[in-house]
Formats: structure tokens, C-alpha cells, sequence
């Protein structure tokens, strides 16, 4: 047979812990109340014996017995009687030398007087506890003076009379009709309390034992810890009380964060409306937010938490996505050549349509000045870039940007103040991104069905020694004012500001400008907008670019 041990419910230890108080309570005011009871009968019983001592003390017999040789027989009944009336347990009575002359205990005649202290010696009283006959009495001794002429005052002998001090068993024998009942009262009200105690914190944990919520405690960091997401989680007044090593990293917080409220982090701006709820289309819930926190790329998802209708506070997820980001810019350079051989492609068809019926009708003539005319439009775009922008990357994206351009029915026009020279091969790469990123988000802008016709979009590219500054304006619709932070933080492009789908372009644009030290701005104008990008860039030696050349 398997025994299983039973585990205690919190009723159960509650009512153990408030029984073990009680017990202590009990125990520490049964010890005061024996030291209570000691000190009050040493006070009462020490001023009754002194005073039965000093009355006897003034009995003529005694005076004239204590003059006499061997009083013991004269003096028994006389003791014996205020032994009897007076209820207390010895009388004793001594001569000058301290010598006991008479006593109600006979064995103690001829033994010497127990002095604890030098008044008795020299004819004073004295009361105190000392012990007499193996017994510790509580006994008060008071001198014997004569009253006659010739000797008045001189000291004949010492009264003793003493009062059994009780035993503590006694005392608490005594005591224990109260103190039974105060156990009883504290057991009954200590079991009501703890029934009333563990009923309550049972609702407030929704019914779970100590060790359970141990149990889930230990299951929520491991659930926490272990997974690959941040998590962040705030109370109804935006204070931190949750957050994984995952989300803690991702965000940049201090050490000790939680319990600190978001204005206290230092958090702001689209971070701080995400995790807050505010400002967004959709309520407090957020779904799938891009935020740029100090060059990472997040993806965050809100959701608020509520039970029986109370708001208890919210619980934000977030991913980082700045590899993933990376990964999106390089496809879209993919994109972008895949986009730009379609676009060749099928601007050489339509042009060797027109040739072909031209030869079909007899037309020789006019097929002659159509192939000039083409190949004089590529001349000067192409004399246009090679003369103005001499990074060879940086001219074949706007070779590709020009032909998709076409396409849509969109004129890009390279600004007369374009000067740019070869950069490094690092530099050259971020610039295309920045450029390639705002070109594409002009040509929506301006390819857009209700601003399509006369649509065109122009690029500035100018350099200085340690500086290249991106400049692109387009005839779309242009930017509201109040998006001109917004758009960036966000990660839509204009197109996304029009209503459409939201990507990260804007928001990879300012990254890539913030690591080089420079920034990103937009400023809406007639027609338009203008987004102006400048970022920190090294030249090439010159003997670098004869090497390329």
C-alpha cells in the first residue's frame, strides 16, 4: 500500500500560525502575570508581617521574658497564638546575640537568627526573603527595645514573623481559571480569523494554494525567459511591473526599471504611444507597430488586460526586425533590377513595335529619325548621370529608377546643382538605399491616379568633403504637417500615407542616416513634397580612383 502525504491548506497553516501566537501571547502574560502577582505579594504580605512584628515586639510579656534565662515554655503560647491568628507560617523570637530563645518551630531554639543584612544587628527592622528551615519565607524583623527608666531603648532581642512565599506552580495554579479562558477565547477567535483570513486571500489568488501559485511563479519566468520575443508589461498608470532579458535589450533599459513609469525611462515619442495605447486608429490594441528604438527595427503588438471589467494594464510584445529589415532592403535591390529589366524590356518592345510597322508601311525614313531620336535621349541621360554622378552604383539605380519612371508615366529629372563623386564602396551602398528608398516613395507619391498627369519627380545629389545630402521632390500630393515626424517613426512611405500598405522604407532611411550621424527630414511643399537626407561619407584617395578608372 502506497501512503500519499497530505499537504496542508492554507487554512490549515494559517490556523497553526494563529495558534502558536496564541500560545506565545498566553505564555508571555502568564510571565507577567507571575511577576505582577510575586511583586504584589511581596509589597502586601511584606508591610502585614512587619507590622504583626512590630505589634509584637511591643508586648510588655515579651519584654519581661526576654530578661529572663531560658523563656522558651512562657513564650510558646504566645507565639503560637499569633501563629494561629494572624495566618502566617513561622514566629520566631531571638535574644541580643541573635540567638533564637523561642519559636514555633522547637527545632529551631538555640540556632542562630538568618540576618540578611546589618540593620537587625544594630536594632533595626528589616523585611525581605531569607530562607528558614529549608523553606524561603517572606519575614520581617523588628527589634526588641525596654521601655523602663534606667535602660530605655536598650536592645533585648529581635522579632521574626514570615509569610511562605508561594511556588509558581501555585501562582499559576491561582491564575489559571482566567488564563484557561483567555486560551479558550483566543483558540476560538484565532480559528475564526484564520478561516476569514485564508477565505479572502483564496479569492484574491482565484482559489490557488501557496504552492501552486510557487508553481506558476516558476512557470511564468521560465515561459518569460525562454522565449525569443521581448515582452514588456505596465500597470493602468503606465509603471513598468514586467519585463524579459529579451525586452530589457531590445529597449535599452536601465538596471532596476521595474516599477519605474515610462516617463521616468525616458521613453517618448511613437515608443511611448505604442506602449501607452495612445494616439493610434485603431484603440489601445496595436497590431504589428514598426518602431525605430536607437538603430534597431522593432515590430511591436498591444494588447490590454482586463478582468471582471477591471483594467489591470496591458502586455506588449515586441521582435526585432533590423536583420530582417536588411534582408527586405536587399531583396528590394532585387526588386528593383527586376523591375527595371521588365521595364527595358518592355520599353524595347514598344519601341521595336513602332520600328517594325514603320519598315511595314515604307516608312525608312522616319524609322531612321525615330532610332537618332532614341539613341539621342539615351545620350543625354546617360551624358547627364556620367557627368554629374560619378559613383557608378549610385548612377545605375538611377538608370533603373529613369526606365521604371517611364513606365509609369512619371519624368525624373536630375536637378542642375547634382554633383557627386565615387565613394567607397560601404558609403556608395547606403547612399543607393537612402536615394533608391525616397525615389520610390516619390514615384507613388506622384504616380498616384489623382496627381498622374504632368507627374514628375526630381533628385538633387550634392557633396561636400565629409558629407553626401540626398534631396527629392516630387509633384504627388505632399505630406500633412503633423505627419512630418510620424511617417519616420512609423515606417510607412508616402504611399502608406495615403491610406495604402505599411513598410519600413521611411523607417530603414532614417536608420541608415542616424548610424552615419546624419538625419532624415520631409517638408511639405507646392506641389509636393521634399525629403531631404544627410548622412556622413568618406572619399576615396586619388589614387583609389585612378585604379577604379
Amino acid at each position: 500500500m502506497v501512503v500519499t502525504s497530505r499537504r496542508h491548506t492554507l487554512a490549515g497553516e494559517l490556523l497553526v500560525l494563529q495558534l502558536a501566537i496564541v500560545v506565545l501571547v498566553l505564555a508571555a502574560v502568564a510571565a507577567v502575570s507571575l511577576a505582577q502577582s510575586k511583586a504584589t505579594f511581596d509589597r502586601v504580605e511584606g508591610r502585614r508581617v512587619t507590622a504583626l512584628a512590630e505589634e509584637m515586639a511591643g508586648n510588655p510579656l515579651l519584654r519581661t521574658q526576654l530578661l529572663r534565662p531560658a523563656p522558651a515554655e512562657t513564650l510558646a503560647p504566645l507565639l503560637q497564638t499569633r501563629l494561629t491568628q494572624s495566618n502566617v507560617t513561622s514566629v520566631t523570637v531571638a535574644d541580643e546575640h541573635g540567638e533564637i530563645v523561642a519559636a514555633t518551630n522547637p527545632t529551631l531554639v538555640g540556632t542562630r537568627l538568618p540576618v540578611d543584612g546589618p540593620g537587625v544587628a544594630k536594632a533595626r527592622g528589616w523585611s525581605g526573603e531569607l530562607p528558614v528551615d529549608g523553606v524561603r519565607e517572606l519575614v520581617a524583623q523588628v527589634p526588641v527595645l525596654r521601655d523602663d527608666e534606667n535602660h530605655i531603648g536598650e536592645h533585648l532581642g529581635t522579632v521574626m514573623i514570615g509569610r511562605a512565599s508561594p511556588t509558581v506552580w501555585q501562582r499559576l495554579s491561582g491564575a489559571s481559571s482566567y488564563l484557561l479562558a483567555y486560551l479558550g477565547i483566543a483558540s476560538v477567535l484565532g480559528v475564526a480569523g484564520s478561516w476569514l483570513l485564508a477565505r479572502r486571500i483564496k479569492r484574491q489568488t482565484l482559489g490557488l494554494e501557496p504552492r501552486e501559485i510557487a508553481g506558476l511563479a516558476e512557470h511564468r519566468e521560465a515561459m518569460l525567459f525562454g522565449i525569443a520575443e521581448g515582452v514588456i508589461a505596465l500597470d493602468p498608470q503606465l509603471r513598468l511591473t514586467l519585463v524579459n532579458e529579451v525586452g530589457h535589450r531590445l529597449l535599452d533599459l536601465p538596471e532596476g526599471c521595474v516599477g519605474m513609469s515610462l516617463a521616468d525611462l525616458g521613453i517618448e515619442g511613437r515608443l511611448y504611444d505604442v506602449l501607452a495605447g495612445t494616439g493610434g486608429e485603431h484603440g489601445a490594441e496595436r497590431r504589428d507597430e514598426v518602431v525605430v528604438r536607437r538603430g534597431r527595427v522593432l515590430v511591436m503588438n498591444r494588447m490590454d488586460v482586463t478582468k471582471d471589467g477591471r483594467r489591470l494594464g496591458s502586455v506588449t510584445t515586441l521582435r526585432d526586425r533590423t536583420e530582417l529589415a536588411q534582408l527586405e532592403r536587399e531583396l528590394g535591390s532585387f526588386r528593383s533590377s527586376t523591375e527595371l529589366l521588365r521595364a527595358q524590356a518592355h520599353e524595347f518592345s514598344n519601341q521595336l513595335h513602332t520600328i517594325s510597322g514603320l519598315i511595314q508601311i515604307g516608312e525608312h525614313d522616319e524609322v531612321v529619325r525615330y532610332v537618332r531620336a532614341l539613341r539621342k535621349h539615351r545620350e543625354s541621360l546617360d551624358l547627364t548621370l556620367t557627368s554629374r554622378v560619378r559613383d557608378r552604383a549610385v548612377a545605375a539605380l538611377l538608370m533603373a529608377k529613369s526606365a521604371l519612371a517611364a513606365e509609369r508615366r512619371v519624368q525624373l529629372r536630375i536637378s542642375e546643382l547634382t554633383a557627386l563623386d565615387r565613394l567607397e564602396p560601404t558609403d556608395s551602398a547606403d547612399v543607393a538605399t537612402v536615394l533608391g528608398n525616397l525615389v520610390d516613395n516619390a514615384l507613388d507619391a506622384a504616380a498616384a491616379p489623382e496627381h498622374a498627369d504632368d507627374a514628375w519627380v526630381e533628385v538633387e545629389l550634392r557633396q561636400d568633403t565629409s558629407s553626401v545630402e540626398i534631396v527629392v521632390r516630387d509633384s504627388g500630393p505632399g505630406v500633412a504637417p503633423e505627419l512630418a515626424q510620424e511617417v519616420f517613426s512609423r515606417g510607412f512611405t508616402t504611399k502608406a500615407a495615403q491610406g495604402g500598405d505599411r513598410g519600413i522604407g521611411l523607417a530603414l532611411t532614417r536608420l541608415v542616416c542616424t548610424r552615419r550621424g546624419g538625419e532624415v527630414s520631409v517638408a511639405h511643399t507646392q506641389p509636393g513634397a521634399t525629403f531631404t537626407a544627410r548622412m556622413s561619407v568618406g572619399q576615396r584617395t586619388d589614387r583609389e580612383t585612378e585604379e577604379v578608372r
